[in-house]
């Protein structure tokens, strides 16, 4: 894994897809391309209410990546500090990385005929910035942390949620917390 991740908080989603379109104009993705996606599952009833879950999917930036493995030509690579990313000038269009990769995280630019992917955003990184799509989030949603925070903080959430919703098992994924 990375030594940072982005972390989503359903609580403070707003569903205002910020987070895509931020994306999306700064890596200047082309057509149907997502390397960022709000995914929106619903409606489902929670308390005779009507919820959509959201949850924000980009690259995982896996420890032993699939991608970074499958690529013939090495444009594939892994950062000393876990970021994967696709070195454009090395790719030669063979898809071999979108085949490997379990979660179909790289995407493909028809404009190019290349494979791009989330990295997130390691020009704005390594000047010291976050990522498009945290920066842009309204509801401040995502975040950018270290591992450890990370999980430590989705830790402290989850059972916050369950011992306010104690009576409802599932209620841990409602979008909102019971007063």
């Amino acid at each position: 894994m990375a030594d940072y991740v982005i972390t989503f908080d359903q609580d403070r989603c707003i569903s205002c897809y910020a987070c895509e379109t931020h994306c999306t104009a700064k890596n200047k993705t082309p057509g149907d391309a997502r390397l960022g996606q709000m995914v929106v599952v619903g409606p489902v009833s929670r308390n005779n209410r009507p919820r959509y879950l959201n949850m924000y999917v980009t690259c995982f930036q896996c420890a032993k990546p699939w991608c970074v493995r499958a690529c013939p030509t090495g444009a594939m690579v892994r950062r000393d500090d876990g970021l994967v990313y696709v070195e454009s000038e090395l790719c030669v269009g063979c898809k071999a990385c979108m085949q490997a990769c379990p979660w179909r995280i790289p995407q493909w630019d028809a404009y190019e005929g290349k494979a791009i992917k989330c990295d997130y955003c390691r020009d704005r990184l390594d000047e010291g910035q976050k990522p498009a799509c945290v920066e842009a989030c309204c509801g401040h949603a995502l975040d950018y942390v270290k591992l450890n925070e990370a999980s430590a903080k989705a830790r402290q959430s989850y059972a916050e949620k369950a011992v306010l919703n104690a009576n409802d098992p599932y209620a841990v994924f409602a979008v909102t917390k019971k007063s």
